[in-house]
């Protein structure tokens, strides 16, 4: 009902009924004196002392101002805007936030994130579905209502802390967020404490909103901070998703209605663009790469302008011919605005699928560049290359008289790849060709000419022969431009690893020197190593010897003695501190147990440390190895370090499994877990979580390094290495020799 009251004189009398059409209906006014709710005198309702509002009723009597006494009968079929916004959207709301929550977690049952994200979820909905309980007083919608409404942004702050550490940031907030879990906990005791003293509800509903306000705020410092800190573009995009739903809310009910008394959008309708923001977070799992959302930003950006402006110029058209009433105006604009933000998806979907048909009748221009692509790439001869090249342009593009001209800079000749053509000074200008630059592509009388490739000594060019019979489409020169920036980086490869081939055919065995990119490339490597060891201590050790040698100071020139031991007691406390973790850098650089007690004493004392840090379950089983070459023993427990490190800091995993195993020719590691795995294209271009290096320790000794993954699949990796073999073709069978095998959890 929502009808405000007001006591004077011993009376209550409506101050402001908040369904004015229903109330106009029924004949209620302000200042009708209220009587009866429900067949009970209201001076008998409690409730209405603490908080005037009459808030569900199945019946009231109230008297009108010239004394007349009225009987109303209330059914809720009377406010059917009511139905909509409290029963029908709420349940709809939760069950599709139901059907969302199940397909993410099916689809991705092994992510902690995702977890996370289906129980905010799932908290919002419910939060949302209880308005209309809460709204009646009912003791358990209030407690359920309240009591949600703070623990989803709980669970949003846990969430972002276990994102933080997903993208390797430092969280910028407690680390223990878990105690956070203590303000719901605190709500629903103050909720269930109200329904025996009523008259406390106000005050605890005010402490319910003000929580709510301090976590909201405290979401958004952190996203804000952290983005300013760190930059990344997922952040930002996670801080819009807050931000932009209060937006309409805000400047559409809230300042209108402050200022002017009017608002545009009701309050319902406005506070249903805030149901958008844990669905903003669904996106980021649905995309192709996870909470990788830039591409699917911009294309919303790009609907919404060319939306936004037709929209507008729409609005003003019906401005000038109809007299429609703002709020009207206001339901057309954002009907219109989504549909055409829908249309232009669609109709994107459409072209996509259709390509063929509506943009060329040779077929599809990105399908040919792929194929092109990889033909060309084949190829390991800068000649063959611009041979198979002519090749394929000749073919895509139906034109027989396709040739490549080699510009020398020195001598000024030019040279041709066709056999059958031969150039001619007059056909291209020597000055037209120093002009091109790469990605020009240039037409002339008779031909079109694009620049291919240049160098110190040579500038290379393609000439296509139209015959002024033959004029190529715009799709047709943005492939053929495409391809040639392709080829432009293939030659400049093909020119490296021939350099690269020249220099290890002329070099001799027994000196080194004729490699001096070898030596420089070594020289960078362990330069970068030396680095990276300084850089770490001097961020961690030495900054506490720098302490320890500021409180010494101070003990030194200190005249009161009084607790003279505590403070010794403390620093010799933090010398200890920092003596272990420098020995825990000599053991990583060099690992005592190696050389005392052999590998499997230092593998299973590296285990037992990783054990003291992992959440998961670490399962491993280790044979005793017999292996003549020592440095393959230092080189097995990197492995092992390297990826038991990968499995704490990146996997998420619930059980890791690494095994070591004796082969009749030497060993195989395998490792895996069930954690959130990733695509092996990330792997590859940014050489992640030590693959690279741990691939390179493996093919150092002819051995074989494979890894199988896949989002949400978990990883593994398999290792084999056979001692004293040169080739890289292993027996895969597995000796059924076990020496060890434990489980830690």
């Amino acid at each position: 009902m929502g009808i405000k009251l007001q006591e004077e004189n011993g009376q209550w009398l409506i101050k402001e009924p908040f369904y004015k059409d229903w109330a106009s209906k029924q004949n209620i006014s302000i200042g009708d004196i209220i009587l009866e709710v429900d067949k009970n005198n209201i001076n008998e309702l409690k409730e209405i002392r603490y908080n005037p509002v009459i808030r569900v009723a199945n019946e009231l009597i109230l008297i009108k101002q010239d004394g007349e006494q009225i009987q109303i009968k209330i059914d809720s079929f009377d406010i059917p805007e009511q139905l909509l916004y409290i029963l029908f959207l709420p349940a709809c709301y939760y069950l599709l936030s139901l059907i969302i929550s199940l397909y993410l977690y099916k689809k991705h049952k092994n992510k902690g994130l995702i977890k996370l994200l289906i129980l905010f979820i799932l908290t919002v909905s419910l939060a949302y579905a209880s308005i209309g309980a809460s709204g009646r007083l009912d003791s358990v919608g209030t407690i359920v209502n309240r009591s949600s409404m703070l623990l989803c942004l709980v669970l949003l702050i846990h969430f972002l802390r276990n994102y933080f550490l997903f993208l390797n940031l430092k969280w910028i907030l407690m680390y223990n967020v878990k105690i956070l879990y203590l303000i719901p906990l605190i709500v629903i005791f103050l909720s269930i404490y109200s329904i025996f003293y009523p008259f406390t509800n106000p005050l605890f509903s005010n402490i319910t909103l003000w929580l709510f306000f301090i976590l909201l705020v405290l979401i958004i410092s952190i996203l804000g901070i952290g983005y300013l800190k760190y930059k990344k573009p997922q952040l930002k995009i996670f801080l819009l998703s807050i931000i932009i739903p209060f937006l309409p809310f805000l400047f559409l009910f809230a300042v209108p209605e402050i200022i002017f008394h009017k608002h545009i959008l009701t309050g319902e309708v406005s506070s249903l663009f805030l149901m958008l923001i844990p669905y903003s977070f669904i996106f980021t799992q649905l995309t192709e790469r996870i909470f990788d959302m830039e591409y699917f930003i911009t294309r919303l950006r790009h609907y919404f302008n060319f939306s936004f402006a037709f929209t507008i110029w729409l609005m003003i058209g019906l401005y000038w011919i109809t007299d429609l009433s703002i709020s009207r105006m206001t339901e057309i604009f954002f009907f219109t605005f989504l549909s055409l933000i829908a249309l232009f998806y669609i109709k994107e979907k459409i072209d996509y699928r259709k390509r063929k048909i509506l943009f060329s009748t040779k077929g599809d221009y990105i399908h040919r560049l792929y194929t092109t692509v990889d033909s060309i790439g084949r190829v390991v001869k800068i000649e063959d290359l611009l041979e198979r090249f002519v090749q394929e342009v000749s073919l895509h593009l139906e034109i027989h008289h396709v040739y490549v001209l080699t510009y020398d800079f020195h001598t000024h000749a030019v040279t041709s790849t066709s056999k059958l053509k031969e150039y001619t000074q007059n056909q291209v200008d020597e000055v037209f060709i120093e002009q091109l630059r790469l990605g020009d592509i240039k037409k002339t009388a008779h031909f079109y000419v694009a620049f291919i490739h240049q160098d110190t000594n040579y500038k290379r060019i393609l000439v296509v022969d139209h015959n002024q019979s033959i004029y190529l489409k715009e799709e047709e020169l943005l492939w053929l431009e495409l391809v040639l920036l392709y080829l432009n980086n293939f030659i400049e490869n093909t020119k490296m690893v021939e350099g690269l081939l020249e220099q290890l055919k002329h070099m001799k065995a027994a000196d080194k020197n004729q490699l001096p990119w070898l030596n420089k490339l070594l020289w960078l490597r362990f330069e970068e190593e030396k680095y990276q060891l300084a850089q770490e201590l001097h961020d961690t050790n030495l900054q506490e010897q720098l302490h320890i040698a500021r409180e010494m100071d101070v003990l030194v020139r200190t005249k009161n003695t009084d607790d003279l031991q505590t403070k010794l007691s403390k620093i010799h406390e933090h010398m200890l501190a920092s003596l272990n973790d420098l020995r825990g850098y000599c053991e990583n650089l060099k690992p005592p147990l190696l050389d005392t007690l052999g590998l499997n004493a230092a593998l299973e004392k590296l285990i037992q440390k990783i054990h003291k840090r992992a959440e998961f379950v670490l399962v491993y089983a280790i044979d005793r190895l017999y292996l003549e070459d020592e440095r393959l023993n230092l080189m097995i427990y990197r492995l092992f370090q390297e990826l038991l490190n990968n499995a704490l800091k990146h996997s998420y995993a619930d059980t890791v499994e690494i095994n070591l195993f004796e082969t009749d020719d030497g060993f195989e590691i395998n490792y895996s877990d069930n954690g959130v795995g990733c695509k092996m294209d990330d792997i590859i271009l940014a050489d992640s979580m030590g693959i690279r290096g741990m691939q390179e320790r493996v093919q150092a000794f002819n051995g074989q390094f494979s890894i199988n993954t896949n989002l949400g699949e978990g990883m593994s990796i398999r290792i084999i290495v056979n001692e004293g073999n040169t080739s890289t073709t292993y027996d895969y069978d597995i000796c059924n020799k076990r020496h060890a095998h434990s489980t830690i959890g």
